[in-house]
């Protein structure tokens, strides 16, 4: 029997251990050499666009010869303002990359000896960045669409004859939330964060292409998608694929981000729950690459991503309570 790809060599092309034994030189000059990369690992001036710099020996900083600015390798990136040493920064990429179903704040404050809010903020603002490579993204081909809901767990009374049927509507908290997924087959995976399926149809006719194929279960809220698109309904009551319609490939991305909320964070807050959908969707699309190539894609998105408005000063907005 052939070997499942992530337990192969080919897989492992990068460890923490090789990260971690950089020197902060060798952290900064593989830094810029990902964030520089189409420029052959030459610095641009990120304000000015400019490709004269000037490089200080003494500090870890550029200048501009058209525009006289002076900048270092986060500049303008969600890195910016940042206080972590090059190799700290890279290791945490590292650790975040290696986590299938993500990587708890708590784990990587301890992995990296940072306070909480650091570990938290830093691992939000690469989930940013990675969520951001598909704000453009549409969708075509054979697509797959399903709903779920997280949060908002009910615990079971005591005794039997208290307990109440969960899954009813009026036997909610009203703290549920529902992620749905828009899955190409083959492609890239997006997901939309509201309070029922029903209002992820706007966003679903607008990433995905006319003339798409969609597969999707027999749930009422996709009915108006019939007007628009080929749809192929399963039953789900029945069986989960007939051999003309499944969403097996949704299934799979709920499976991972259940994990995720069970397993790794064990909590995720309604405000967060698009970030982690995100991440997961991002995991999922990629989960077939080697951890090296993993690692050096999460790199570049967060160099060619701008300063996040929301994760910047994030804890100075919200203090602890």
């Amino acid at each position: 029997m052939a070997q499942h790809f992530l337990l192969s060599s080919k897989a492992r092309t990068l460890s923490l251990a090789q990260v971690m034994r950089l020197t902060e030189d060798e952290a900064f000059r593989m830094f810029v050499a990902l964030r520089w990369s189409e420029n052959a690992g030459e610095p641009v001036c990120p304000k000015c666009g400019c490709v004269t710099i000037y490089k200080y020996e003494a500090r870890r900083i550029f200048k501009c010869k058209g525009c006289n600015a002076q900048f270092s390798a986060t500049s303008c990136t969600i890195f910016a303002s940042r206080k972590l040493a090059y190799r700290d920064l890279l290791g945490a990429i590292a650790v975040f990359a290696n986590g299938a179903k993500g990587h708890a704040a708590l784990q990587l404050s301890r992995d990296l000896d940072v306070q909480y809010r650091t570990a938290f903020v830093l691992a939000h603002k690469i989930r940013e960045s990675l969520a951001a490579e598909t704000n453009a993204t549409v969708l075509s081909g054979t697509v797959e669409i399903d709903g779920a809901y997280f949060g908002g767990h009910i615990k079971p009374a005591n005794y039997k004859e208290d307990r109440k049927d969960r899954r009813l509507a009026e036997n909610q908290t009203g703290k549920r939330k529902c992620v749905v997924v828009v899955r190409q087959r083959g492609g890239r995976t997006l997901t939309h964060v509201g309070k029922s399926e029903l209002q992820a149809v706007p966003a679903i006719m607008e990433r995905v292409a006319a003339g798409t194929v969609i597969h999707a279960d027999e749930a009422s809220s996709w009915d108006s998608l019939h007007d628009h698109y080929e749809m192929k309904r399963i039953n789900h009551s029945v069986c989960y694929s007939d051999g003309e319609a499944c969403t097996n490939w949704a299934e799979s991305f709920f499976s991972r981000l259940r994990r995720a909320e069970l397993g790794t964070h064990h909590h995720i807050r309604r405000r967060y729950l698009s970030a982690y959908a995100s991440e997961m969707a991002w995991r999922e699309d990629h989960r077939r690459e080697a951890n090296g190539s993993q690692f050096v894609q999460i790199v570049q998105s967060a160099a060619h991503h701008p300063v996040s408005r929301q994760w910047k000063g994030y804890w100075q907005r919200h203090l602890p309570k």
